[in-house]
């Protein structure tokens, strides 16, 4: 179950991140504004993964500040994921006719972000075992 919540995960931050990113760079965004769409991306992914924020905001028993964490949390995430793929230096890759850094495509480097940042908030934030309703014994 984990396995498959952990998937779920990945390709749903994959999917968040990759959109954004494909949005910033078709508003042709750049320079200093990978940071931006990181912390951007991270926050909509913890909104969204795991339980989110409708579902919070439908059970009583629950707080919306769930979910307000997780996107403050992964907008930090997320930036540190970004600082850490820019200090190892990326890795060249050819997309749309050009060969260039990953680290240059928007839509790459906020797709990884957010799978990454997805798949953990989908692991960690599975919904609780229901236990199990105690028998009676038996009347004899």
């Amino acid at each position: 179950m984990t396995l498959i919540r952990l998937g779920s995960g990945f390709i749903k931050g994959a999917v968040i991140g990759g959109a954004l990113g494909y949005g910033a760079y078709a508003a042709g965004l750049s320079g200093g504004f990978e940071w931006v769409l990181c912390a951007v991306t991270g926050a909509v992914v913890g909104l969204l993964c795991g339980r989110p924020v409708w579902a919070h905001l439908f059970d009583r028993s629950s707080t919306v500040w769930v979910a307000v964490i997780k996107a403050v949390v992964g907008a930090g995430i997320a930036v540190g994921l970004f600082a850490a793929a820019r200090a190892w230096g990326g890795m060249d890759l050819s997309l749309l006719g050009e060969t260039r850094n990953a680290l240059d495509w928007p839509f790459v480097v906020a797709g990884a972000v957010g799978a990454l940042y997805g798949a953990w908030v989908e692991a960690d934030d599975a919904p609780a075992k229901k236990k199990a309703a105690p028998k009676e014994p038996a009347a004899p």
